[in-house]
């Protein structure tokens, strides 16, 4: 889950013979807007070359990001740090990048960071804790997801702490609640019920299991309608 956040506000506006700062940061926005991302990039390389504000250093880096290009994203992100120390969006898309080029544990540094900042901020929790399962740190991604929930009871989070519960953990019941309640917020969330037949599967309640399958296979998983071929009448 990733969240993006690009800034529209009034630079201070420089210019040098042509366009101003200000209008080739709003110009970059308007490319970025349209998934001329290549374009954006430009306009605000423009804009920091005029006025190397940490705004314009950040949505460059969005703009990265959303090109893959991780690296370049995380020397914006940090350029815009250094610029605004405090600056929480940063350090999260920072996170989000490194997480992404696997660097687990910077990625949670930064979400640690993002959440010292905005103690209500859900997806850095949620993030976090994707971190640190992936980091086999059970038991916290689980505290990430729960807090998570907390401040936004969404169905990914409760999919995802299910998840760690069962596959991880063998909490198959604990797994079993959370995705009941995945599903009770997504009526449509087939890897939910896909995954709660599986954890019933587990308690030995087939008959269960495969009513959660072909559920899940009615909804289009493919890998549910496998198992109900092979395990249900």
């Amino acid at each position: 889950m990733k969240k993006i956040i690009y800034i529209y506000i009034l630079l201070n506006s420089f210019s040098s013979f042509g366009q101003t700062s200000s209008e080739y940061f709003q110009s970059g926005n308007n490319k970025d807007d349209n998934g001329d991302h290549y374009g954006a990039i430009s306009d605000y390389t423009k804009a920091i070359e005029l006025n190397p504000d940490a705004h314009t250093y950040y949505n460059r880096g969005i703009s990265k990001n959303e090109l893959k290009d991780y690296n370049g994203a995380i020397a914006d992100f940090t350029k815009a740090i250094e610029l605004k120390p405090n600056y929480t969006n940063a350090y999260y898309n920072r996170g989000w990048s490194k997480h992404n080029l696997e660097d687990y544990n910077g990625g949670i540094a930064d979400y640690t960071k993002s959440i010292e900042l905005d103690p209500n901020d859900s997806e850095a929790y949620y993030n976090r804790g994707i971190a640190k399962k992936n980091l086999k740190d059970y038991n916290g991604a689980i505290s990430d997801y729960s807090k998570s929930i907390e401040l936004n009871p969404a169905p990914a989070t409760y999919y995802n702490r299910g998840t760690v519960k069962g596959r991880d953990l063998n909490d198959y019941y604990g797994a079993i609640s959370d995705y009941n309640k995945a599903i009770e917020l997504d009526p449509n969330y087939s890897k939910a019920y896909s995954n709660r037949g599986l954890a019933k599967e587990l308690i030995g309640d087939l008959n269960g299991a495969c009513l959660d399958w072909k559920k899940a296979a009615s909804l289009g998983d493919s890998g549910a309608a496998k198992w109900v071929a092979n395990q249900c009448n």
